[in-house]
């Protein structure tokens, strides 16, 4: 049996910064964009209440894989009114110990609610 990855070494992924001594998994979130979101919307993204200013695509977090973790994702913008409500997309995950790929869905003209959906 080979010793599990450190996700926090891995390029490109985002380690787990809170206080957490158990086992470890990787969660990427993918954001596209949606034409006039790259000019209007800057992508951010929350892990347990943290938030990252992340690109647009793929992203790659280390999150606790023995208890549930908060994931959001929402578009930030300052174009607009007083009144704006920024798209946005939220979820608690359970506890599980293999990676998992969740696609951010959103359709801003409609309402600002949007989804976070599991990819494969």
């Amino acid at each position: 049996m080979t010793d599990p990855v450190d996700l926090a070494k891995v390029p490109g992924v985002i380690p787990y910064v809170d206080n957490h001594n158990g086992p470890r998994r990787l969660l990427t979130v993918e954001i596209p964009h949606l034409g006039h979101t790259v000019r209007a919307y800057a992508p951010i993204a929350s892990i347990d209440g943290r938030q990252y200013v992340v690109s647009w695509g793929s992203v790659s977090f280390e999150i606790p894989a023995d208890r549930n973790v908060h994931v959001s994702v929402h578009l930030h913008t300052n174009s607009g009114h007083d009144l704006t409500i920024t798209p946005f997309a939220s979820t608690v995950l359970s506890p599980h110990p293999a990676a998992l790929r969740l696609s951010a869905q959103f359709a801003p003209s409609q309402r600002p609610e949007g989804t976070l959906v599991p990819i494969g």
